[in-house]
């Protein structure tokens, strides 16, 4: 009988492993496996390239991105349908708390500074902006642009925007318009390149996106932009002039000239230290952070050399 019960206990806690293991949804180990990632769409060109160069030197990973908006991304991440998000805020001490009582203990890293790029059809002449002013803009106080631009015969305004759900929406009303509602007549185009591609076909418009996604491939010095649209110059003085205004280039990104700059973040729930430690690890490594330089971006953790360049 005492042997008997000896091989019952040996069977039982085999199978316990066994049903712990299966019911494991995350297998993945450091150098391998296959896991999701959320990622802000703002940031789709960057993190592709990210991983593109992490896959090749762990050719047994396999990171599979969700591009969505950023409030999905973190709700992604609050499930623990994720481990690993790219958005442009930290989690709140509310979401924080939430995690900790699930025995997590998420972690947030400092990727880049991004910038919020103006842009207007190839056709308009008017290429200076105050924050001031696209704060009217963006608040509904103005609709045409003679209304700033005097001698302007685009008529009404055409604002468009990505996503309602997306960080730049989120930066727009919580640093450009002071925590005030943006109007409810501006139109979102759903993706960065959308907006690009409307506002190249529409001479009345101002698109506003994630500057990555102006990146003109051709040029390596990340000098020049998307050569469909034009880039506008922007000021934090309220009447704008060409010797206060700046395009958001690296240059003005990294010596805090560019009026409209943000942070990009990953934020980590990765109690196992696996797949997810990885990647982050990686994109905030020397080699990570090189990517973020030829982008265009200002890397968060690279001393880097940057060129001056002033824009039109």
């Amino acid at each position: 009988m005492s042997k008997f019960r000896i091989l019952l206990a040996l069977f039982v806690i085999t199978l316990v492993s066994c049903q712990t293991k299966s019911n494991d949804k995350f297998t993945d180990t450091y150098g391998a496996g296959s896991i999701p990632m959320a990622v802000d769409a703002s940031f789709e060109p960057i993190i592709k390239e990210e991983i593109a160069v992490f896959q090749a030197e762990f050719p047994n990973a396999s990171i599979k991105p969700v591009f969505t908006d950023e409030v999905s991304a973190i709700d992604l991440l609050m499930k623990d349908s994720v481990r690993v998000a790219v958005v442009t805020r930290p989690l709140s001490e509310k979401e924080i708390n939430y995690l900790k009582e699930k025995r997590f203990s998420p972690r947030s890293y400092r990727l880049a500074t991004d910038g919020i790029a103006l842009i207007v059809n190839n056709s308009n002449p008017d290429t200076l902006m105050s924050v001031v002013d696209l704060r009217r803009i963006l608040k509904g106080e103005v609709k045409n642009w003679k209304d700033i631009y005097p001698t302007s015969k685009l008529g009404g305004f055409k604002v468009v925007f990505d996503n309602t759900n997306s960080s730049t929406v989120r930066y727009a009303i919580d640093s450009i318009c002071l925590g005030k509602p943006i109007s409810n007549e501006l139109n979102a185009q759903h993706t960065n390149a959308e907006v690009i591609k409307y506002v190249s076909k529409t001479p009345n418009a101002i698109g506003v996106v994630a500057v990555n996604w102006l990146d003109n491939a051709k040029d390596t010095t990340n000098m020049t932009f998307n050569s469909s649209i034009r880039v506008m110059s922007v000021s934090a003085e309220e009447v704008p002039t060409p010797e206060d205004s700046y395009k958001p280039f690296q240059y003005y990104l990294y010596y805090g000239n560019y009026p409209l700059a943000r942070t990009i973040y990953v934020i980590l729930n990765d109690p196992r230290g696996s797949l997810p430690s990885s990647i982050t690890n990686f994109m905030t490594s020397d080699r990570g952070q090189r990517i973020i330089l030829k982008t265009g971006l200002v890397p968060a953790t690279q001393p880097i050399r940057i060129v001056s360049i002033k824009g039109e």
